[in-house]
């Protein structure tokens, strides 16, 4: 009894079901068509109006048409292409919105009268600018074109009429469907309160069953984030297999653009080449997020040089921004440590993100990077780094968003400039995985400026504590041993200078412009020269080519000049000079750049010009580790120096050469072999994070050729103090 009443039970639950499924089906088909009647009668409005505007454009262009004739005022070739473009447009859309195949005939006939009323006044105004007034006003008397308008009315009514016998059938149709859907309605209506009853059995049975399922909700709860977890990890760890075919894509498609291809493949390449670049700027932004999210990114704890990491991102973006006539400023406050304890990789990832934006986005004007620091204790110290540039701003109300994943200010932007929405999201992540905080202003129209601030331990172990005490201190008798030539063109600083000398004691030349440089320096031995920029007949820059280029001098130059542009320190170490001073010259600081220069054992006659080098107190090297192992030992000291000299120019030549082959795996392996290379002269806190891009990211064209040309330009640096030291060594 139990069992059949349950089985009744069922099959009334069943019979009701279906009944209801049947009813809603036949309602919602009924329903449908009361929606769709309605549709087509509030079409039938929108032609009858649309006919209507049209009736009233043509009265407005022959309005216009009779009043410019009647005026006699002059008129130009567009007079009436307003009136005419909305008539079209009143056309097109009576024609769009007519789907009856009866009323086609009448639309074809109704074009035809429009294209000939608008041919029309064409040709009145034709007439009216050639031949006249009167024949214009002969033209406008015409009972032909009288007819026309009337055409056009007449057709319009017919048309008007066919669609007024449609929308009331719509009517009577629409009702029809309303009463059988309301009839519907009360008939589901009632069946679902005859079936409640039924219902709340098993409503019952299922509550028993509520603590299960939601032990299995709970289980399956697990399952997902565990398979969310599975899918992060993934991503995380398939970097270089999703990177590989790409980098095989980009390759080849270098490698065709050698060939010669006829316009239509070269175009195909192009296009191959463009999509892959973006394509890679996708998969590496979503890589990197991965990992963020996965935990698999590890911030490391290292020294580096911070304005190293500043610089080497100028120098990546400078050629891009010279394409653009955009300028890029650096300011670094002195009073800030160089040395500094962190992940120079992460800084230099955010950095680069943050300059690229403002390349991104400024199409004139000025980007600047600000660096500045708070000593929040005698180790530590807060960088401050502010990223400014002068293009499209972002709006106030996007400001809130633009950190967040997928966010651009506009969808405009996306369009124009391309990108994903993931650098800032991802800048704000390496931020605050380095326990740092980062901010936005912007106005649009103005510029946008980030501020990124990031705690670092200052490193008290650097460079400069290496320096040997007798080169720190030099003694009254050995400042009398150095011979200077300074080389200045005005009066006024070379007495400046002189009273300076004389008042030390210290000998010294003076030459008035490069050319007397030269030739003093043919003929005489110096320890050091002070390098005036701004000079007649041979600047500062031509000259110090000369000594390192002609003369193959390695003596020390310092230059001096009244430029207080952002980036003069840098120009000057470009072209070969060893350091810097701004006028107006400050005696002590003078000095002390002339103590860091100058060999301590000036009685050695071969010290001077090219054996200057035997300072240690260098900008980029560092000797440390050689010295620890060499343990004084000047033959190894001089076997690995010709080594590193030989073999440096060498791999980054090959370098070059197999990324333009598209050698991926062999620029990785290159890149790696070169961190053993540079070890040796204690190059790795400067180039290992631009080595680490080259081996572990895969870099489209633009992004190596900015990394290779600021590792080529701190390599050539590193290799003239090399030159320097190892001629210091050579002759002791």
């Amino acid at each position: 009894m139990k069992h059949s009443f349950r089985y009744f039970l069922l099959s009334i639950f069943v019979v009701a079901i279906l009944l209801i499924v049947f009813l809603q089906f036949n309602s919602n088909r009924s329903i449908d068509r009361l929606i769709n009647g309605n549709e087509n009668m509030l079409n039938g409005f929108e032609v009858k109006a649309n006919l209507q505007r049209l009736q009233t454009d043509i009265a407005a262009l022959e309005s216009k048409a009779r009043g410019t004739v009647i005026s006699d005022a002059g008129i130009s070739p567009a007079h009436l292409d307003t009136e005419i473009k909305a008539i079209t447009t009143s056309l097109q859309k009576v024609t769009t919105l007519t789907a009856d195949s009866s009323v086609q005939p009448l639309l074809n006939r109704l074009n035809q009268l429009v294209t000939s009323r608008i041919r029309f006044h064409r040709s009145l105004l034709d007439t009216f600018r050639l031949q006249g007034k009167i024949a214009a006003e002969r033209m406008i008397n015409n009972q032909d074109s009288k007819l026309i308008t009337d055409a056009i009315k007449n057709t319009c009514s017919q048309i008007d009429g066919l669609h007024q016998l449609a929308i009331t059938s719509f009517t009577l149709q629409a009702d029809r469907n309303g009463r059988r859907a309301k009839t519907l309605g009360v008939i589901i209506a009632l069946i679902a309160v005859a079936s409640v009853f039924f219902i709340f059995t098993y409503i019952t049975y299922k509550v028993r069953q509520q603590q299960a399922l939601i032990e299995r909700l709970n289980i399956s709860e697990k399952k997902a984030r565990d398979a969310a977890a599975v899918k992060e990890n993934f991503l995380a760890n398939m970097s270089h297999e999703i990177r590989t075919p790409l980098n095989a894509v980009l390759g080849f498609t270098h490698l065709l653009q050698r060939k010669q291809l006829d316009a239509e493949s070269a175009a195909y390449v192009q296009t191959i080449q463009h999509s892959g670049e973006n394509l890679l700027h996708v998969v590496n932004d979503i890589l990197d997020l991965s990992k963020i999210e996965a935990g698999m990114l590890r911030i490391e704890a290292a020294p580096f040089s911070l304005r190293l990491v500043v610089h080497s991102v100028e120098a990546m973006f400078q050629p891009r921004l010279a394409e653009k006539n955009v300028q890029m400023h650096v300011t670094i406050d002195d009073r800030l440590p160089d040395l500094l304890e962190g992940d120079a990789t992460r800084l230099t990832q955010a950095l680069v993100n943050l300059a690229g934006n403002a390349a991104k986005f400024t199409e004139k004007g000025i980007i600047t990077i600000d660096v500045s620091g708070k000593e929040t204790s005698p180790t530590t110290v807060n960088v401050v780094i502010t990223v400014k540039d002068t293009g499209i701003g972002i709006e106030e109300e996007k400001l809130k968003t633009i950190f967040e994943r997928f966010e651009q200010a506009e969808d405009s932007v996306t369009r124009k400039y391309g990108g994903t929405g993931l650098g800032l999201a991802i800048v704000k992540d390496l931020v605050e995985l380095q326990n740092g905080s980062i901010t936005v202003k912007s106005k649009p129209g103005e510029g946008t400026m980030f501020t990124i601030e990031l705690p670092f331990r200052i490193v008290t172990d650097n460079r400069s504590a290496t320096v040997l005490p007798e080169q720190k201190q030099l003694l009254p008798d050995e400042m009398k041993q150095v011979k200077l030539l300074v080389a200045e063109d005005n009066v006024m600083n070379q007495l400046l200078l002189r009273y300076l000398f004389d008042e030390k004691k210290i000998a010294y030349d003076v030459a008035a412009n490069g050319k007397e440089v030269i030739e003093l320096l043919k003929k005489n031995s110096y320890d050091l020269v002070l390098m005036d920029i701004q000079m007649p007949e041979m600047d500062g820059y031509t000259t110090t080519q000369e000594i390192r280029n002609t003369l193959h001098l390695q003596l020390p130059v310092i230059a001096m000049t009244a430029h207080a542009m952002t980036g003069e320190r840098e120009k000057c170490l470009e072209y070969g000079m060893n350091e810097y001073i701004s006028k107006p010259i400050r005696e002590e600081l003078l000095f002390d750049l002339i103590k860091k220069f100058v060999p301590t054992n000036n009685n050695n006659p071969t010290a001077r010009n090219t054996l200057t080098g035997t300072t240690t107190n260098y900008t980029y090297i560092n000797l440390d580790y050689l010295k620890e192992v060499g343990m004084g030992n000047r033959t190894y000291e001089k076997k690995i120096t010709e080594q590193f000299m030989s073999l440096l120019p060498d791999q980054l030549l090959q370098l070059e050469m197999l990324y333009n082959q598209g050698k991926t795996n062999e620029v990785q392996q290159t890149a790696h072999s070169l961190k053993t290379t540079i070890a040796a002269m204690g190059l790795n806190p400067l180039l290992d994070p631009l080595l680490d891009k080259l081996e572990y990211n895969l870099l489209d064209e633009k992004e190596f050729t900015e990394t290779y040309t600021a590792l080529q330009l701190v390599c050539k640096h590193s290799l003239q103090e090399v030159q320097l030291f190892y001629q210091s060594i050579a002759n002791s």
